[in-house]
């Protein structure tokens, strides 16, 4: 080759290598950056003319943000040449695009050409366990072994949680068989658990951790130990274990983070505060934390000192909307609805901003401040026309709870104007319409979501409900809650509303046994109420009685038990 085109290409590939940075962006990870150039001189392949034009044309167009046409040429190339360095620097460009193909195809052309290169061995590996070919992944995984270096059994595991059973048995052979060879790898052990997990086998993939030393030393395997600890509903054996990995850990955050979060669990909010202060003051960069912190204050009623992280991560520009929200908790809870107004306005687009709203709502109508409610509302729904169908269903469910039917039934109506065919809408306006003993409507607007959505449980179980309980129409009420079992058999209110049905047709074992069922499932006034009614026509009236009554203790205030008990016993108390 001649000497001008040799000194092009390693002035292609060393200069190439420091300025191929694609710019990074929140959906699109960086690529890793290459490794500083070694002491010993690099030793570049032998290229010909038409090679050599086209791995600098590849470059080029790397460096003018032409990936795909960057990736189209160092792979076409690394076919070709079988260069190892050029190999790599196919996949570098794949793994930023997500190009899976090429990603496995120039990994694999690397391993084979650098088989001491760690970093090729696990890429191949990574590639191949991708596609589901786990035996060659773990022949490359064996090599990074052999070599002392740090593997991702772990992933391999993963990676085999959608495969089949014969393609995970295979797996685990391997494992196995590498296993005997490496008895005390906590990687290898952990891979295992993994896929023993996967296969339900969570008392078999616990019983192996417990027998190796590793599992409780080595933090993966220790952690993987408290998770399956956890999955058995054995989680106090999970503390002492935590505990002691962090006498041998003290710094490591997962150990600690893990601990505090067990602490919350077992409803040692005390114990989880303490952790996650500390963790805080050890990691106060880290707002996750602080965020943390400020819920367990919240969780065990310590205001002030809840009021004062969340005011740090304001003040921080971190987890803002949700600190105003949970601020506007902290106001309700310490009696200052006027300041819990202004933090829940505060609160944008996002994962708070509906409860937001509805908190404000119900603060505003509590105050009986219907006007102020509704005007927010309005102005929100300008503000934030995406959230409008949700609002709207807020201001309607808000104002039915508050005794204000009318106004409730003029908002869900001024909603299907601007948005017609909207079946949360359209239902909704079903269940007001039945309180307003307008059956017509309910019926209409159910039919109108079943002929869209026929196999819509809800929609189903309303309206087989209401026909059963408020018209004659037995035969046909039975057809729709019946088809919303199949769907959702074990819904309680599916059950009451099948248990219903039974009664209103006269067979009352049945309607018994059901409605016991939706009562266990659902400790729900109406279901009580449902039941009671039952056993009483079936001569059961102790326990009819013993059943209000468990039921009022709840929720004293119940119409459903209290009509029902009138109705019964001509009298209100039992």
């Amino acid at each position: 080759m001649k000497k001008t085109f040799t000194w092009l290409i390693a002035l292609a590939f060393i200069g190439g290598c420091q300025t191929f940075k694609p710019p990074t962006s929140p959906s699109n990870p960086p690529v890793a950056e290459t490794p500083a150039p070694p002491s010993t001189p690099l030793v570049y392949g032998s290229f010909s003319e038409q090679s050599l034009f086209v791995l600098l044309a590849a470059e080029l167009a790397g460096q003018r943000n032409r990936y795909d046409l960057a990736l189209d040429g160092y792979l076409a190339q690394a076919k070709l040449t079988q260069d190892a360095g050029v190999a790599e620097r196919a996949f570098r460009i794949a793994e930023y695009l997500g190009a899976e193909q090429a990603a496995q195809e120039s990994a694999l052309i690397w391993a084979k050409n650098a088989p001491n290169n760690l970093d090729a061995q696990r890429a191949a590996a990574i590639q191949l366990a991708h596609a589901g070919r786990y035996e060659q992944s773990m022949q490359h995984m064996e090599k990074v072994l052999q070599a002392q270096g740090d593997t991702n059994f772990d992933f391999l595991a993963l990676s085999a949680a959608e495969t089949d059973q014969e393609t995970r048995s295979g797996l685990l052979q391997s494992f196995d068989r590498l296993l005997l060879k490496h008895p005390e790898n906590s990687q290898l052990l952990f891979g295992k658990a993994l896929l023993l997990q996967q296969d339900g086998k969570t008392e078999a993939a616990l019983a192996l951790l417990e027998e190796h030393p590793a599992s409780s030393e080595d933090v993966p395997p220790l952690l993987l130990r408290v998770r399956f600890l956890q999955v058995l509903q054995r989680s106090d054996e999970a503390l002492p274990l935590l505990e002691n990995g962090i006498e041998l850990h003290p710094d490591d955050k997962r150990l600690r983070l893990t601990y505090a979060r067990l602490l919350v669990e077992q409803e040692r909010l005390d114990d989880a505060r303490v952790e996650f202060a500390s963790l805080v003051q050890q990691f106060p960069d880290d707002d996750d934390l602080r965020f943390s912190l400020a819920l367990v204050c919240l969780e065990g009623q310590d205001w002030q000192e809840a009021q004062v992280y969340l005011e740090e991560l304001i003040a921080r520009g971190s987890h803002v909307d949700a600190a105003h929200f949970n601020l506007g908790r902290v106001y309700e809870e310490r009696h200052d609805p006027e300041s819990a107004l202004i933090e829940y306005d505060l609160v944008g687009p996002g994962n708070d901003f509906l409860g937001a709203q509805l908190r404000q709502t119900e603060i505003l109508l509590s105050g009986k401040r219907v006007e102020e409610a509704s005007n927010r509302l309005a102005k929100a729904r300008e503000r934030q026309p995406d959230y409008a169908i949700q609002l709207y269903l807020i201001e309607t469910e808000a104002l039915t709870n508050h005794d204000q039917s009318p106004r409730a039934w003029q908002t869900i109506q001024q909603a299907l104007l601007l948005f017609p065919d909207d079946l949360n809408l359209l239902y909704t306006r079903a269940m007001l319409a039945e309180k307003r003993n307008d059956l017509t409507q309910l019926e209409t607007d159910l039919r109108f979501i079943l002929k869209r959505e026929p196999n819509n449980a809800m929609a189903l179980n309303a309206l087989g409900y209401t026909l059963a309980d408020r018209t004659t129409r037995f035969v046909e009420a039975r057809e729709l809650i019946e088809q919303a079992h199949q769907i959702n058999p074990e819904d309680a209110a599916v059950l009451d509303s099948l248990g219903w049905v039974n009664y209103r047709q006269g067979q009352l074992d049945a309607a018994e046994a059901l409605l016991r069922q939706a009562l266990e499932r659902f400790p729900d006034a109406e279901v009580a109420a449902h039941l009671g009614e039952v056993l009483w026509a079936n001569g059961k009236q102790r326990e009819a009685r013993q059943v209000w009554a468990q039921a009022l203790e709840n929720t004293p205030d119940s119409p459903a038990i209290r009509s029902t008990v009138l109705r019964l016993t001509g009298s209100e108390t039992l």
